[in-house]
């Protein structure tokens, strides 16, 4: 078994812990929380499995890295706490861990990523012998090894483009839709994941990650954002009212040029509420996906679609990142230590996992 670790347990950290604990091979040992009322807790319970897992959350992090876990699962956010994020990466990369995290966008395309985050990372990995691994949905998977591994099912390739569509009033996050996206703002806010150059910081490794795996040459990448304000007030479940007049929807695209055309594409299409923008490309039905069309000939187009035990999308979505983090461990764990990328790390079957959960909620309740 692999000792594994939790480093925080917000969105992205209950869904770790349940991945943790499904997982044949790997064996929750640790659980990392900020917040003091989380401290002592069992992580069953911050996980919501509805039943203890015999491990108590703490804060004290250099015991829990002294106690030597093998992986971390680090999901603790990076959006608005990137330098913190990264010492914390570079802290348990230093005691000997294998890190799987999606909280640093600028790693995704880790050969690119700048020095200043680059090196220390290296640095790290060369004294404790661990290993990181940066990934996620969108950017992650849906626009790196899934666009990838379709376009090889075409004769010719003419366009590759990957879409996210979501409704983002099914996400229970206000500061990162409010402020960092700018959803019920001004038209005039200035949106800090919408200013020049920030989309292609968070989704350019991607657009260079499937030009690398498709072995083309890219001229430069180029962006596209366009706004549109709500109609009428809306109002959310979990994110209350979004006054008519504000930011309603955003639709940006990072372009991959390649002989002077945008031919690997990577589009974002989100709304507050599905009255706004209609005419945007919109998901088969319900709150979102994520979708890759390959322009060629064949044309193929490839709808995906997560949900959460609640039926949530966003949440769903969320467990596929968490999916193809944990999944990766075992390889990571068996491989020589080194900063990896999606390129490098397959994605591997469920092995073991199928029938698992029904087998073990039936050992509960037997």
């Amino acid at each position: 078994m692999i000792t594994a670790c939790v480093w925080g347990t917000g969105n992205i950290g209950q869904l770790a812990i349940r991945a943790v604990e499904a997982h044949p091979r790997l064996e929750l040992t640790g659980v990392l929380v900020h917040d003091p009322a989380k401290v002592g807790r069992d992580a069953g319970d911050l996980g919501g499995l509805g039943r203890d897992l015999g491990v108590a959350a703490t804060d004290d992090i250099d015991a829990v890295l002294a106690a030597r876990p093998q992986a971390i699962v680090y999901a603790a956010s990076g959006d608005i706490r990137p330098d913190d994020a990264l010492a914390d990466i570079v802290r348990a990369l230093g005691a000997g861990a294998v890190v799987v995290t999606p909280a640093l966008y600028a790693l995704y395309d880790q050969r690119n990523a700048p020095p200043e985050m680059r090196e220390p990372v290296l640095a790290a990995i060369a004294e404790g012998g661990g290993s990181l691994f940066v990934s996620g949905v969108d950017p992650g998977w849906a626009n790196d090894v899934l666009p990838l591994l379709v376009s090889g099912l075409g004769s010719t390739v003419d366009v590759v483009r990957c879409q996210e569509i979501f409704d983002y009033s099914t996400y229970d996050q206000p500061d990162s839709v409010r402020y960092l996206v700018g959803m019920g703002q001004p038209m005039d806010y200035d949106a800090p994941m919408l200013m020049e150059s920030v989309p292609t910081m968070v989704w350019g490794g991607q657009v260079r990650l499937i030009a690398r795996g498709l072995e083309v040459e890219l001229d430069e990448i180029r962006e596209t954002v366009e706004r549109l304000p709500l109609d009428e007030t809306v109002t959310t479940t979990s994110m209350g009212d979004f006054e008519k007049g504000t930011q309603g929807a955003v639709r940006f695209e990072v372009q991959g040029i390649v002989g002077g055309e945008p031919l690997i594409v990577v589009e974002h299409v989100t709304r507050i509420h599905p009255s706004c923008a209609p005419h945007w490309p919109t998901p088969p039905d319900g709150d979102g996906a994520h979708r890759v069309v390959i322009e060629g000939d064949p044309r193929i187009e490839v709808t995906v679609e997560a949900t959460d035990q609640s039926g949530n999308r966003a949440a769903g979505g969320n467990a596929t990142a968490v999916g193809r983090l944990v999944g990766a461990i075992e390889w990571l764990v068996d491989s020589a230590p080194g900063l990896y990328d999606a390129l490098d790390v397959p994605l591997r079957p469920a092995i073991g996992k199928l029938g698992a959960a029904k087998a073990a909620q039936e050992g509960v309740t037997a």
